[in-house]
């Protein structure tokens, strides 16, 4: 038997592991993006990689968005392996007809002749001071497009083995990243290895309610989870890690077990990932759900730059407690004594 060797590392070490590792592994794999090679190496995910491999295979582009969507696509349909990294997702946008009407679809109009093995790496920028055009995190808009994957992995375990599948996928893969989580660390196997993509996990049993959590909100989740539990009640918290396709399954066999519900979304809540998610569980469990489905999100209003004010913008541990006792028909607590802004205080700037 094959023992995995097992060390501490970081979320943003876990994303450079698994694009050198299959860079060694398949030549036709390389890496292309704004500041891939720049002295900050997209937050350190890149580091090393131009020294190694040479600037054939990790090289810096124009601002082009739109027409760098269309290189990838087309590096892709003849058999290379192409990783399109972003600094922030918020420029994807440009390239929305690159991706909405030739990357989604070219599988399916070639009835599935063409493969599209295409990663586009994007980085949701949340921290003090990036205002509305520098920190949105965009999940609904990609996965409501037919054709993309989207991955949002929240452990460095994850990301590693969700990028790794991603990279190997014949179909166009988005991995969105929060930037936050660039500074989690994690067991990860030195070894290569697969997370399946449309399989989410069981982060944290228990037996009251359910929180779906997206991405960073896991983070949330947990700190709310440990909260709760002075208090006896135990928290089951499911990661989905893929937004499309959504591990519905798990989060249905997880709600009709607690018979509640909330879905800790890091997007803006009106017609959102939460959205669809409370739907579905709405449509599976309603005999079981013991309450109805809650939802967490962002403010419907851009993202403002003051930081009093995107304490507000943004969702976390304070407002899932208090939705959870809430739901639970519980009195609120004392909150005085938490600290809910130790990871605001770690971030020294945007890049």
């Amino acid at each position: 038997m094959k023992v995995c060797s097992m060390r501490r590392i970081s979320y943003c070490d876990a994303l450079r592991e698994a694009t050198r590792q299959e860079m060694l592994r398949d030549p036709s794999v390389f890496v292309y993006g704004i500041g891939v090679n720049n002295h900050a190496k997209v937050f350190g995910t890149t580091e090393g990689l131009v020294e190694e491999f040479g600037s054939e295979r990790c090289f810096d582009t124009p601002i082009s968005e739109d027409s760098m969507t269309g290189f990838g696509l087309g590096a892709a349909i003849k058999g290379m392996r192409p990783i399109h990294v972003h600094i922030r997702v918020d420029f994807l946008i440009l390239a929305t007809n690159q991706l909405i009407n030739m990357v989604s679809n070219y599988i399916y109009s070639t009835g599935g002749r063409v493969k599209v093995p295409l990663v586009i790496r994007a980085v949701v920028g949340r921290g003090w001071g990036q205002g509305s055009q520098h920190s949105k995190s965009l999940f609904s808009y990609f996965t409501h497009i037919p054709g993309l994957k989207v991955i949002a992995p929240t452990t460095p375990y994850d990301a590693k083995g969700l990028l790794t599948a991603a990279i190997r996928d014949n179909n166009p893969v988005i991995c969105l990243e929060h930037r936050w989580l660039y500074w989690a660390e994690d067991e990860v196997p030195e070894e290569p290895y697969e997370v399946p993509i449309g399989v989410g996990r069981v982060l944290l049993s228990g037996h009251d309610i359910t929180v779906v959590a997206l991405s960073w909100m896991n983070v949330e989740a947990r700190l709310a989870a440990t909260i709760l539990h002075r208090r006896g009640v135990a928290v089951e918290i499911v990661d989905p890690r893929t937004l499309a396709p959504l591990d519905d399954e798990l989060i249905v066999q997880s709600v009709n077990r607690t018979g509640r519900c909330l879905v800790a979304d890091c997007d803006w809540i009106n017609s959102g990932v939460s959205a669809e998610i409370a739907a579905r569980v709405s449509e599976r469990c309603f005999s079981r759900l013991k309450s109805p489905v809650r939802r967490i999100g962002f403010a419907h209003t851009p993202c403002p730059s003051v930081r009093e004010l995107e304490n507000e913008f943004y969702p976390g541990a304070h407002k899932i407690v208090r939705m959870i006792e809430d739901m639970l028909g519980l009195t609120a607590a004392d909150l005085s004594h938490d600290d809910f802004f130790s990871h605001e205080r770690r971030f020294k700037g945007p890049f």
